[in-house]
């Protein structure tokens, strides 16, 4: 789920009453907060709705989840932030610019310039930089990369990739990468949108792989946007799974890997057939029982529900099954509190908005 980004000017106070407000939803049983509380408190990860309202919620535990939602570890460092920011805290400056150490920001200026000469040098001048790291807060990704990391441009900063980029990453993968670095850089060009434009993503994936970065740690985020990564992934060795058989629509694999499936495979797989538009397989899953009401797994739009993105991205069919098994149309996203009919008119979907209010109609909503 994305991260509500801090304000330029934040206050705590107002922080605090997020917090209140958290609890407050938490007593009224309000199903957007008990996915709130599931992304975003880590003693509830794996918990349901009626595990998490059951439980006594204290106000750190609120604090903690307000915290982590705005892409901070704890309140303490939410805090720190907003009594003592510094440089790096400077969301509206690019990541680049908000780095502190010298030494770590040239290095990436000499990759951003494809200066592998350059870099060579800085890294036998500095061979510890290629295992430092860098911190960010108040993000959703990209906390602490290190320098490999930034090969991805991604997050965007210049929305361009030197024509060398490739082998700027081969520089820094003989340089010593770690595997955690390596493993860090193949998630985010699996899922970048300036190297697939750059049409390097494929060259990049298969480097890393072949540097040891496992495809199957990248696979789980890029199968909800980067099919084409996905596609190079698995020809890396990445394993066929019921999620990425949903997203590709592939039948026969689906069938073959739904049986074994866990309930969490089979949860995630209906929330990526319902986004793709392969209502064959939502019908399957929800045959065996799955719930069409169930807010998102985490990494797959877990602000909304299958409905909504079904109606956001204009599967009319797949919006019309999850009604007549009785998907609930009133339920709202965490993010912006829109119902699904609401996701439908942003997107300019009118026959879907027109059918999902006019069943809205009929249920009384």
């Amino acid at each position: 789920m994305p991260v509500r980004p801090l304000p330029s000017h934040p206050n705590l106070e107002h922080l605090k009453h997020q917090a209140k407000d958290l609890l407050r939803d938490h007593a009224a049983r309000v199903p957007a907060v008990a996915q709130k509380i599931r992304e975003f408190h880590p003693r509830f990860a794996r918990a349901g709705d009626g595990e998490i309202f059951s439980a006594t919620l204290t106000l750190s535990d609120a604090q903690l989840a307000v915290a982590r939602e705005h892409g901070f570890a704890n309140w303490t460092r939410l805090k720190r932030r907003v009594d003592r920011p510094t440089v790096s805290d400077r969301l509206d400056l690019r990541h680049d610019e908000r780095i502190e150490d010298p030494t770590f920001r040239r290095g990436v200026e000499l990759m951003d310039a494809g200066d592998v000469a350059g870099l060579c040098a800085l890294l036998k001048l500095h061979p510890k930089l290629i295992h430092q790291r860098v911190e960010f807060e108040g993000g959703n990704y990209f906390r602490s990369p290190s320098l490999l990391e930034f090969v991805a441009e991604n997050p965007i900063r210049h929305g361009r990739l030197p024509a060398n980029i490739v082998e700027v990453a081969r520089v820094l993968l003989e340089a010593g990468s770690d595997a955690e670095s390596r493993n860090g850089a193949l998630g985010l060009v699996a899922t970048g949108r300036v190297v697939r434009d750059c049409k390097v993503q494929g060259e990049l994936i298969d480097l890393l792989c072949e540097s040891g970065a496992d495809p199957d740690l990248a696979i789980r985020g890029a199968v909800s946007s980067e099919h084409d990564a996905v596609r190079a992934l698995l020809r890396c060795g990445a394993k066929m799974t019921l999620a990425v058989a949903a997203a590709l629509g592939l039948r026969g694999e689906f069938e073959a890997l739904l049986g074994p499936a866990k309930p969490e495979e089979r949860h995630l797989a209906l929330a990526l057939a319902a986004q793709f538009g392969h209502a064959d397989l939502v019908g399957s899953l929800l045959d065996l029982g799955e719930d069409p009401d169930r807010y998102n797994p985490p990494r797959a739009h877990s602000h909304s529900t299958p409905l909504h993105q079904a109606a956001l991205a204009g599967h009319e069919d797949v919006v019309r099954l999850l009604v007549e098994r009785g998907a609930r149309l009133d339920l709202k996203d965490v993010l912006w509190g829109g119902t699904p009919a609401d996701w439908a008119r942003h997107e300019g979907r009118g026959r879907i908005e027109e059918y999902l209010r006019e069943v809205e109609g009929k249920r009384g909503f």
